[in-house]
């Protein structure tokens, strides 16, 4: 995936088989699973992160506020209100009072009131002061309201504040009342989702054959219960807290079927695959399971620059476990589904990698991130990809510490795998990740649609020691084939370059090493004009690719895990949020020596934009659309020198270039990955009338 950085130059019957299971992994109340992470604080200071809020939140004050009032409270406001009319009487007496006092009869009418109550007026009540102690002031209390020197008019008595105080309850009850049917109608919507949350929510028809009481009351409201599953579809919902390697199984179906084909020109997943003479024509399917900001832009573009909502850390972090699982999983269900897997069939795919986070295998103290949900989507993707005969790439995308600090590993900052403080811890960590994954996905129903088991996407060699990074991969490998996995594992190349890695890892089979080439990201390359792009591609990484797969100079087997046809990097968020870009020279990095403050578009060529770049592509002209094709067509031509490649990403929401759907659709990329009319054995158009800045 694009770095943030830039310092980095007639079928057989089905098979049907149960999953081996850790029975002793049960939902029981000691240890039910949950769907969200332990609260703790984030680490770094220049680094904010929210308290977070409980996920599941109790109904019980919605519930009481809707009560009605009882027969006993009825019948003590009718009391109430009679005792008021009595006052009210009163109140009318002493205003007549107050009359005798103006015209001088005021101390006889009170001898006669004297005389019949015996100092008590009104049938034994105390009457309300009025006449000259009112006038004066000297009054400044009464139940239900209070005197003043105003006259002696009446203010708010207590039968208004009974009004009062009913007319608010009430209020209270309508207003929860439309919450609660807000709640239930919003209920797995995401707050700043983005394309993920276009769409109808899922029918979850499947849930009407079961019932919420075969769901046992410990595992309620747990990851084990379908009835809080955003989306259910093609999911088996019947309730399992059956685990291998300490991973739910649930979800799945106990039949598969590997006798599907993804193409004419390709074997089915039964049967074997020539890896290094049939070349792998794949394609990622990027900022799904693990986010990226300019994939989904939308989920970072509502927040302010001071807020330093950049990555997934810092997502989770500001909006709390509730919002960010309801957000998330949305995006997971609809950003994603079966057609997403048919349409790569259709256009010519026969592998599929999948990025994944370490979260979705657990999280540790301190994490803000969603735990596991990512992980049924995962598990229900390899279904979908089965069905459609590709084959599937696990790429860990995300290890814990951050494996290179880019946006893309979760948290953008420092390096705590394999270095700082937690360095080592880290690397345990995902050692155990790596022992759960490989437990999993070494069960028989994965071991034909399950080619390659990537360990850890782009760790930046060229900041870790080198040898350190080759002996946790080591130990890693150990683990993973102990544990039965028999694919081939994929090693990133950490940005040493293709010819540092001859004489590597000698010994260790099975492996291939994966390497990412942008010509975008590095400063010398992305300065070349639309003909040299087309010539470097054609020349320089076909050789490299030939060169790397020679032992005697390279390190063995060798695939091209992400590349793009883009020739700017002027994609928003591309480099990061809040970050320019190369082509204007807006890269203005918080490290100034990485910062790139002048254009680096093809030097002498004028003023650098992006306007073209970010276009939207039915509006690009014939000749840009031309060498963006071309520009595809030579990069597939020379990763097919190596095992072969996976394209970055099949879909974005906005940024065009990096959208193998949308290239398709705009007519710059084939709509059969074979479909090509170039392969570098002809001469590349010098592309005069397309302008080098845009």
């Amino acid at each position: 995936m694009p770095r943030p950085d830039p310092d980095r130059p007639n079928r057989p019957p089905k098979t049907h088989t149960r999953p081996k299971t850790d029975r002793k992994e049960k939902v029981t109340p000691r240890g039910t699973p949950e769907r969200r992470s332990k609260q703790a604080s984030p680490r770094t200071p220049d680094r904010r992160s929210n308290q977070r809020a409980s996920k599941h939140t109790s109904a019980s004050t919605t519930e009481r506020s809707s009560n009605v009032l009882s027969l006993d409270a009825l019948a003590k406001l009718d009391a109430l209100n009679e005792k008021d009319t009595v006052r009210e009487k009163e109140r009318v007496a002493d205003r007549r009072a107050k009359e005798k006092v103006v015209t001088g009869r005021v101390l006889k009418e009170r001898g006669k009131h004297r005389r019949r109550s015996g100092g008590q007026g009104h049938g034994g009540k105390r009457r309300v002061v009025s006449g000259p102690l009112a006038e004066e002031g000297k009054v400044m209390h009464r139940r239900g309201g209070y005197g003043s020197k105003d006259g002696g008019k009446r203010r708010f008595g207590k039968k208004f504040w009974w009004i009062v105080l009913i007319s608010v309850a009430i209020l209270i009850v309508i207003i929860a009342v439309v919450a609660v049917m807000v709640g239930k109608k919003g209920k797995g919507e995401g707050g700043n989702g983005g394309g993920s949350d276009s769409g109808a929510d899922p029918a979850n028809s499947n849930l009407a054959g079961i019932s919420e009481s075969d769901i046992p009351t410990a595992a309620k409201g747990s990851y084990f219960d379908p009835f809080t599953w955003y989306d259910t579809t093609d999911f088996n919902v019947t309730y399992t807290n059956d685990t291998v390697g300490g991973l739910p199984v649930m979800g799945l179906n106990s039949s598969w079927d590997d006798s599907t084909q993804a193409n004419k020109n390709v074997p089915a997943l039964d049967k074997e695959w020539a890896y290094g003479t049939m070349p792998i024509r794949g394609v990622n399917l990027g900022g799904w399971l693990s986010i990226e900001p300019f994939i989904t832009p939308s989920f970072f573009n509502s927040y302010k620059e001071n807020e330093n909502i950049v990555d997934e850390w810092t997502l989770t972090s500001k909006l709390g476990p509730s919002q960010s699982a309801k957000m998330l999983e949305k995006h997971y269900a609809l950003f994603v589904n079966a057609q997403t897997f048919k349409d790569i069939q259709d256009a010519g795919f026969d592998h599929i990698r999948i990025p994944f986070s370490y979260w979705a295998v657990t999280t540790y103290p301190g994490d803000p991130y969603v735990a596991k949900i990512s992980w049924r989507y995962l598990l229900r993707a390899i279904e979908y990809a089965r069905a459609c005969g590709l084959r599937v790439n696990l790429d860990l995308h995300a290890v814990p510490g951050s494996q290179n600090g880019w946006n893309h590993s979760g948290r953008s900052g420092d390096i705590g795998w394999l270095n700082g403080t937690d360095g080592s811890l880290n690397a345990q960590r995902s050692l155990d990740i790596h022992n759960q994954l490989s437990t999993f996905f070494a069960q028989p129903r994965y071991a034909k649609v399950i080619a390659i088991y990537g360990l850890v996407n782009e760790p930046k060699m060229i900041a870790l020691p080198t040898q350190t990074v080759i002996d946790w991969t080591t130990k890693a490998v150990g683990v993973v084939r102990k544990n039965g996995i028999k694919q081939n594992i994929a090693i990133g190349d950490g940005f040493l370059g293709l010819p540092k890695w001859q004489g590597k890892l000698e010994g260790v089979n099975g492996l291939i090493l994966d390497s990412h080439p942008y010509t975008i990201f590095d400063p010398n390359l992305i300065v070349f004009p639309h003909q040299k792009k087309i010539q470097f591609a054609c020349t320089s990484w076909s050789s490299q690719m030939k060169a790397s797969l020679n032992t005697a100079s390279g390190f063995g087997p060798t695939m091209t895990g992400e590349w793009s046809q883009a020739d700017t990097d002027c994609a928003l968020y591309l480099n990061n949020v809040g970050i320019g870009n190369r082509w204007t020279g807006t890269l203005n990095s918080a490290d100034r020596s990485t910062a790139v403050l002048e254009p680096s578009c093809p030097k002498g060529s004028g003023s650098c934009s992006c306007a073209q770049a970010n276009a939207d592509p039915s509006t690009y002209s014939d000749e840009y659309k031309q060498w963006l094709m071309m520009n595809a067509m030579a990069q597939m031509s020379s990763f097919e020198k190596g095992w072969g490649w996976f394209y970055w990403t099949w879909v974005t929401e906005s940024a065009a270039q990096w959208s193998w759907k949308a290239g398709m659709q705009a007519g710059t990329l084939p709509q059969k990955t074979w479909d090509r009319d170039f392969n570098c054995t002809t001469d590349v158009p010098d592309f005069k009338g397309l302008s080098e800045t845009y």
